[in-house]
């Protein structure tokens, strides 16, 4: 189970135009600038939540993105789904043929633990972390 930069940088990505859609649409070219991210990496993983209809996008003079709903209807795990991440613990991938075809003996702890991941994260939305950044 690994979280890896994909992951991350759309989590932020959405993030970034929770933070800034008041101002209008959100470009990538804006948020790649705000947030380090290569701008053809941000196309790719964009293309993918347009397609999850996790945002919305605009053409043309005053074009972007924008978050398809309200940012408490936007779950983390969503957002990672979205783009095809796995956060699971367990080596089979949850089919119980870890250990040459059957279930190994920790099986049950990495089931539990994904399932505990999956939860968290579907419990926490891009609001849950607005509210944690205007905390600061």
């Amino acid at each position: 189970m690994k979280l890896t930069s994909k992951g991350r940088y759309t989590v932020t990505a959405m993030l970034d135009i929770a933070l800034n859609q008041d101002m209008g649409s959100i470009t990538l070219a804006e948020i790649s600038q705000r947030q380090d991210i290569s701008l053809s990496y941000l196309e790719q993983l964009f293309a993918k939540l347009k397609r999850a209809d996790l945002v919305r996008s605009a053409r043309g003079p005053g074009g972007g993105y924008r978050l398809s709903r309200a940012a408490n209807e936007i779950a983390v795990s969503q957002i990672i789904a979205a783009v095809d991440e796995k956060l699971d613990a367990r080596k089979c991938e949850g089919k119980a043929n870890c250990q040459r075809g059957k279930q190994c003996l920790s099986h049950r702890l990495w089931d539990d633990l994904s399932g505990m991941i999956e939860e968290f994260l579907a419990e926490i939305t891009l609001q849950t972390l607005l509210d944690k950044q205007i905390k600061k």
